[in-house]
């Protein structure tokens, strides 16, 4: 007896709809097992599945052959992972021009092509749209109490009430944000999927990602590296020697190899750095912030269960800053923004930055919690905001510093917000 899999909704829906009626193409990318294909299909009237070998073998005749029969079908048309048969993309550019249609195409794919950068861009025929892991909002595991857009739109009087303990936060962290492990009953079962992802990741992706024959264990060692400098702007130098103290020497050429190929697959997903107009002159700090696209992929890489971050709460913390940052990464997506870090050699900081299209910006500081932990963030945000030069700039639609357990979601007397991860949406 086959079991229907659950559909839980997924925010860039609105997005794909909306994309689909003034683009002849819509491109949906994002790490494996992240639900593209699923999420896709609710827009398909015909799906095409390129990783099944007789389906790839048939369509990449057609390709080859530039066979009529390569469209066929009711549209939209979907193409499953389909950077394997790279040509397509032209195909269907020429498609679009030919035919002006809109909503015509949707492609999806857990890879760049490995010419991707010398490909047409597509502009005006293709919209590309990020999926990621599964934010909490989504995972129905946020009472949603607080609106990023609503403090935007300078409405900050904020309530909302935490259910998640550390331990809790500590599960979420490890099982991650994969559909798949969302939806699993079972606690335990579903630790194993981020687990499962990371050994397809090291014994096949990663060595067919670009054409370079890569080393499995080596994947791994370097993983490894990385996840423990996760939520750090560390140079990759540092990881570099932190490999060779470890595991064997590795020269920059191959770690920037290993890494490029992991930015490919949509494994790694570092937050650049912002630079705002300041009152003064300071050296912003531009090295990107190492993040996973999902912390379980850090903790799956070190063998870290729940128990052992509720050990370590300096590890925890920073794979707490990775969770955050994939949420705000989500939810930002849905208001037209994007996330950024700041650092500058006087030592101020903010996590993340959360800067939208039309110019409004919003500065955050990520913390466990406790009241000491969040005195120290408010302020060093209410120092970040005074150095910004506000006649050139913006003033900060609001400074907010979430945390992991606190109780409840307020405003402080300093005007500085704190929202438990627990308690906030899109």
């Amino acid at each position: 007896m086959s079991t229907k899999k659950i559909y839980l909704p997924r925010l860039i829906e609105k997005n794909i709809e909306t994309s689909m009626l003034t683009n002849g193409c819509i491109v949906i990318e994002g790490p494996k097992w992240s639900g593209k294909s699923t999420t896709a299909e609710r827009f398909a009237k015909k799906v095409v599945k390129l990783q099944r070998p007789a389906t790839f073998n048939q369509y990449k005749l057609l390709s080859d052959v530039g066979d009529s029969k390569l469209f066929d079908g009711e549209k939209p048309l979907l193409f499953d992972e389909w950077q394997k048969i790279p040509e397509l993309w032209d195909y269907i550019r020429a498609e679009i021009d030919d035919t002006g249609g809109k909503g015509l195409f949707i492609l999806t794919g857990s890879a760049k092509p490995i010419d991707d950068k010398n490909r047409h861009s597509g502009i005006g025929r293709f919209k590309k749209i990020t999926m990621r892991t599964m934010s909490l909002w989504e995972s129905n595991e946020s009472s949603g109490e607080v609106s990023l857009e609503k403090l935007f739109n300078n409405d900050d009087n904020i309530t909302g009430t935490n259910v998640h303990s550390l331990e809790d936060i500590a599960y979420l962290i490890c099982r991650g944000g994969f559909p798949e492990s969302i939806t699993e009953q079972n606690k335990e079962l579903a630790l194993n999927y981020s687990k499962d992802y990371v050994e397809s990741l090291v014994e096949s992706d990663i060595v067919n990602v670009d054409g370079i024959k890569r080393n499995p264990t080596r994947a791994r060692n370097i993983l490894r590296s990385y996840a423990r400098n996760i939520s750090t702007s560390n140079a990759l130098t540092k990881i570099q020697k932190d490999i060779e103290s470890n595991f064997e020497i590795e020269d920059m050429r191959t770690i920037y190899s290993y890494v490029n190929a992991l930015t490919k697959l949509f494994v790694i997903e570092e937050t650049e750095s912002w630079t705002p107009r300041l009152r003064s002159k300071t050296t912003i700090r531009t090295t990107n912030t190492r993040h996973f696209v999902d912390p379980s992929i850090a903790t799956s890489i070190l063998h870290a269960s729940p128990n052992d971050l509720m050990n370590d709460l300096n590890t925890l913390g920073l794979l707490f800053e990775n969770l955050v940052i994939r949420d705000l990464r989500v939810y930002a997506q849905t208001l037209h923004g994007s996330v950024f870090n700041y650092r500058d050699r006087d030592g101020l900081e903010a996590d993340a930055v959360v800067h939208l299209n039309d110019g409004r910006w919003g500065l955050i500081e990520i913390k466990l919690g406790g009241e000491s932990l969040i005195n120290e963030g408010a302020k060093s945000l209410i120092k970040l905001s005074e150095k910004i030069n506000h006649e050139k700039m913006n003033k900060p639609s609001f400074l907010a510093v979430i945390t992991a357990v606190d109780k409840f979601a307020y405003k402080r007397k300093d005007g500085v917000l704190v929202i438990p991860i627990g308690c906030l949406k899109p």
